[in-house]
């Protein structure tokens, strides 16, 4: 039988008085903030015309700072204190289009450390004033493709801690549990009638998350697959279907949050069994039916994962499958009410997600097959038998 560790015991006055201070008192504070903080909701959404088909979403814009990011930024400031990195007054910066920044401004104005953000210019105006709220210092530049170079360079003129997310996000997160956003779903799905999904659909930022949930898969020994929703303008899907990471794209993405212009470290295509790319228009068109059934709006990225979903949910009817889905809302809709939700924004991006939406709409009230194709490719590796793309 293992060993319990010893409890903790305060120093005695008298005795050895080795502590870490500030250190101690950071990591303590972001603990307690988890401990303050309820897990997040795994809805079930009704659907009669996919009878037999059970979707849940779990909806990670109730953390703190509004969206999934909250877990990453916890865990990546824990990994910084705790690898030595940051220190009292330590400066840290991120590459960020957004979200990301949001929840490390928080975590850095809680443990009392500046903190800057680089941004590309065309960041939403309502993800800069949250990031600005939290007493943050956002660093706009115009070419997205010199993100990293310059949040390296900035914390090196401050002498500070470049965070990299897009390095450390898989790291940084314990996937064999620890309450990682796996841990917690499955835990939720405990009482239900399909508590083993067949799909897991999750799209691609840092590419972190679909890494530790691949991850738990493996370790837990589940038999559910992970489905990767990548974006238009993104490179992840590109390397994931040549198995080359050298893949670079030239033009940002246009759904923050999710995609990039190259590979970043932190994703794992090795544990992920599919990957879908979807069109921007077909994305904020999923986000449009999904924030009508749940009445109330989610952001781009979380259309991205739902339209992947609805791909999923139609292959399994057409063959006669019951079973479970689960995807994430990702972040809250009120973010983009100057962009995505805007029709001049994207009336000027040439985006028309109507034709789209008609699509998903029927499929939803009918059930019948969805008539919407995408690129979409299956990893060659999985062990599971992955049917072909239609």
């Amino acid at each position: 039988m293992p060993m319990e560790p010893p409890p903790y015991r305060p120093h005695d006055p008298a005795g050895p008085a080795y502590q870490r201070g500030w250190v101690d008192e950071a990591v303590a504070a972001i603990e307690a903030d988890q401990c303050r903080t309820a897990d997040t909701h795994l809805i079930r959404l009704i659907v009669p015309a996919l009878s037999g088909i059970d979707i849940y979403l779990k909806d990670e814009s109730t953390h703190p700072t509004g969206s999934l990011k909250h877990r990453l930024a916890r865990s990546l400031f824990l990994y910084a204190l705790c690898n030595g990195h940051i220190r009292e007054g330590t400066p840290v910066v991120e590459a960020s289009s957004g979200s990301t920044a949001v929840s490390e401004a928080y975590f850095a104005e809680m443990i009392g450390v500046p903190f800057y953000a680089v941004m590309p210019r065309t960041t939403s105006a309502e993800k800069i004033a949250a990031i600005e709220h939290y007493g943050g210092n956002c660093h706009l530049i115009d070419d997205g493709r010199a993100l990293y170079a310059e949040a390296a360079a900035l914390a090196a003129r401050l002498n500070g801690h470049y965070m990299d997310q897009f390095t450390f996000a898989e790291r940084a997160t314990d996937w064999r549990g620890n309450n990682n956003i796996a841990e917690s779903i499955f835990t939720q799905l405990q009482g239900e009638r399909r508590p083993l999904p067949d799909w897991i659909v999750m799209g691609a930022g840092t590419g972190g998350t679909s890494a530790t949930i691949g991850r738990y898969l493996r370790y837990r020994q589940y038999p559910t697959r992970l489905c990767v929703a990548d974006v238009e303008h993104s490179a992840f899907f590109d390397c994931f279907r040549s198995q080359d990471r050298s893949h670079v794209c030239d033009r940002p993405s246009l759904i923050e949050g999710v995609g990039r212009p190259r590979c970043e470290p932190s994703f794992v295509p090795e544990v992920v069994d599919r990957m879908m790319k979807i069109p921007d228009a077909a994305t904020i068109a999923a986000m449009n039916v999904l924030s009508r059934r749940l009445r109330r709006p989610v952001g781009g990225s979380t259309g991205t994962n739902f339209l992947a979903l609805c791909r999923l949910a139609s292959e399994m009817r057409q063959a006669n499958i019951v079973g479970s889905l689960v995807t994430l809302i990702c972040d809250s809709g009120e973010r983009y009410r100057q962009t995505y939700y805007e029709p001049e924004w994207l009336k000027a991006r040439g985006l028309d997600p109507a034709p789209f939406e008609a699509i998903l709409s029927s499929f939803l009230a009918t059930g019948e097959p969805l008539k919407l194709a995408v690129d979409d490719v299956a990893n060659p590796q999985s062990v599971f038998d992955v049917p072909p793309p239609r």
